[in-house]
């Protein structure tokens, strides 16, 4: 049983990209021509909206779809149940629809686009017609079933193209429609029935975290935290969010570094569980700061990151090398440690 779930939440997690939705009609007076599809015509990239499902037959069935990141041929989507946050990068190339990265407990918003993987799982492959297939990672084949099927979903009345899944003792459909993308997945077994079906396409639909800014209060010899609303669109990156943030003087008193400071690189190792950041230099030649100061602003920057990303430990480089100052030095790979003793939100 508990695999037949795990298939189910890898099965209902695979993605969807949208254009402007439509109801197709497809009576017409002129004559019928055999149109060549791509894989970009039935599932198009497109910025800065939302996808909602329903599901039907399993709770975690219902889901909905935020685009992270479009670069070249490849898009991260931000998938959320109601049981976690998934992000997943998918690449069209070579006439493939391929998932490239699926990274669960997703709650950050690194760029994952950037993953290699040899051997990704085919989502949909050209030609477009009936009786193409193909072979899964796992061994269990997969191949489009039909390119005409009428389907009723509560975004609309669709033709579709079929894409049947076989495994040993279950099949998996899943359809797509011309220039709107991956609506509706169907799990059957012998004894249940999950589906998870597009209800609703939303335009101009951004991602909305709150973030815990945290400054040094040098007077009172603690660190504070401001919270702030963040509205991401698509393709906004997160280490300038960050630099934005850091550069801001809340009252005049706390900014965590100077406007010629840049962030270099920001991200979460997963296999160290811990926070890397690159900072120029600007970062330790500008501060103008003595031991206790610099201690106060390195422990901001710490907790800020450790809050985002849910870790405690984040190392601190200069240019890409480890940290070093007149008061400070750290070996390579030595992370400086989040604690949240003596702070106090700032209103």
């Amino acid at each position: 049983m508990k695999k037949i779930f795990i298939i189910i939440l890898i099965t209902l997690s695979l993605t969807s990209c949208f254009k402007v939705p439509y109801k197709q009609n497809n009576s017409s007076n002129e004559p019928s021509q055999e149109i060549i599809s791509k894989i970009s015509d039935y599932f198009p990239f497109t910025s800065n909206i939302r996808m909602q499902y329903e599901g039907i037959g399993n709770e975690y069935a219902e889901k909905e779809i935020y685009v992270d990141y479009i670069k070249n041929n490849r898009i991260q989507l931000r998938v959320l149940n109601p049981g976690t946050i998934i992000g997943q990068v998918i690449e069209n190339k070579d006439g493939e629809l391929r998932l490239i990265a699926s990274v669960g407990e997703f709650y950050n918003r690194d760029d994952l686009t950037y993953y290699n993987n040899s051997n990704p799982e085919i989502l949909l492959k050209e030609p477009l017609k009936k009786g193409t297939s193909w072979t899964l990672p796992n061994g269990y084949k997969r191949y489009i079933s039909n390119t005409d099927v009428n389907i009723q979903i509560p975004a609309g009345n669709f033709k579709a193209l079929e894409v049947t899944t076989e495994y040993p003792d279950s099949k998996t459909y899943d359809y797509y429609v011309l220039n709107i993308g991956h609506v509706k997945t169907v799990y059957k077994s012998k004894d249940f029935t999950v589906e998870t079906n597009l209800s609703k396409i939303e335009k101009n639909s951004f991602v909305n975290q709150t973030i815990k800014f945290y400054y040094p209060d040098f007077d009172n010899d603690r660190t504070i935290f401001i919270k702030q609303k963040i509205v991401f669109k698509t393709n906004d990156n997160l280490k300038d969010i960050f630099e934005e943030y850091f550069k801001k003087s809340p009252k005049g008193k706390f900014k965590l570094m100077s406007s010629n400071t840049k962030i270099n690189n920001l991200y979460l190792n997963r296999a160290e569980n811990k926070v890397y950041i690159d900072f120029s230099k600007e970062f330790v030649s500008e501060m103008n700061a003595g031991s206790s100061l610099e201690a106060l602003l390195l422990q901001s920057v710490t907790n800020t990151l450790g809050d985002y990303y849910n870790v405690d430990k984040v190392y601190i480089s200069l240019d890409g090398k480890p940290y070093s100052s007149g008061h400070f030095q750290v070996e390579k790979g030595e992370p400086f440690f989040v604690d949240y003793k003596n702070v106090k939100e700032y209103k």
